[in-house]
């Protein structure tokens, strides 16, 4: 009969599980084929998953600090650099479990408990969904709120027509 193990990668990028074939009937049996070998989740892909459910969220109106906002516009002006879903996501995965820290900013004017609750349930239903992994907490800092008068830092207006 195959027992599940999962171990951590060494140097804490990600989580690994493994199915080892303890013998079986005849001791040649293998198992089903879908639970051979193994699947590493890296911490990137936990936090790609986390951006983008934070993100879809009513009230959210970006992720990060106003620092790295700022580099990330930068950032996101360098051809080929990209808009990073991982701008203000943090997660530490382990073997079978994964935290995670949100940084986001809200739009003026809504409730930012209830933000931060519906960011939580969305972060938790996608990565579980998704990665598999058992979310134990998403803490969430709210930097900034985002005024009806205020220019984004990512919009680019240039003076001249």
């Amino acid at each position: 009969m195959a027992e599940a193990t999962a171990r951590s990668d060494a140097r804490g990028a990600g989580s690994t599980f493994e199915k080892q074939d303890q013998g079986g009937k005849g001791g040649g049996q293998r198992g089903v084929p879908g639970e051979r070998g193994r699947t590493t989740i890296a911490e990137g892909v936990v936090e790609k998953i986390a951006g983008l459910a934070a993100r879809d969220v009513d009230g959210v109106h970006a992720m990060g600090s106003g620092v790295s906002r700022t580099l990330g516009a930068v950032r996101d002006r360098v051809p080929g650099g990209g808009k990073s879903v991982t701008r203000g996501v943090k997660a530490e995965v382990g073997e079978v479990q994964t935290a995670l820290d949100l940084e986001i900013v809200v739009d003026y004017g809504v409730s930012i408990s209830d933000v931060a609750r519906d960011v939580r349930e969305n972060v938790v239903a996608a990565v579980e969904r998704m990665a598999g992994l058992e979310v134990v907490e998403v803490n969430i800092a709210v930097s900034d709120v985002k005024l009806p008068d205020e220019d984004d830092e990512d919009e680019s207006q240039s003076r001249l027509q």
